[in-house]
């Protein structure tokens, strides 16, 4: 697979500190102006502490002040590429919607492409936390 996020997530993938799993993900989001964030998983020895590669990528953009996105692409040393955990599918659907392309990728290059709608239907999103009064 010949392609700039997959790339870039393999790339920061080998930055990722796994010491306790040992697996690392890598993670790349492109905004609508080209621009590329990557982010690569933390592990904590309290688990609940570590932070997952496409929430770091996520984040990294909005430090950068960005807030519209194009896709989403995210690898592991996997045998089928590894979907996103529910807490990243929550970030990812909250902060760069619905309509994102997510591409899951193994190193071999094996791909899976979804809308971020598909990966976390029926979504809890700020619309819920209006007053309908």
């Amino acid at each position: 697979m010949n392609d700039v996020l997959f790339e870039a997530a393999t790339a920061v993938r080998m930055n990722a500190h796994a010491p306790f799993s040992g697996f690392k993900v890598g993670a790349a989001l492109e905004s609508d102006d080209g621009r590329v964030f990557t982010g690569c998983n933390i592990e904590n020895a309290s688990y609940g502490l570590t932070m997952c590669a496409e929430r770091n990528a996520i984040f990294h953009a909005y430090a950068e002040g960005v807030r519209k996105f194009r896709r989403l692409v995210v690898v592991a040393d996997t045998e089928a590429p590894t979907p996103p955990c529910g807490a990243c599918r929550q970030i990812i659907f909250e902060m760069c919607g619905g309509e994102l392309t997510v591409d899951l990728a193994n190193l071999a290059g094996v791909q899976k492409s979804f809308k971020m709608r598909d990966l976390l239907p029926e979504a809890f999103d700020a619309s819920f936390l209006t007053d309908p009064h």
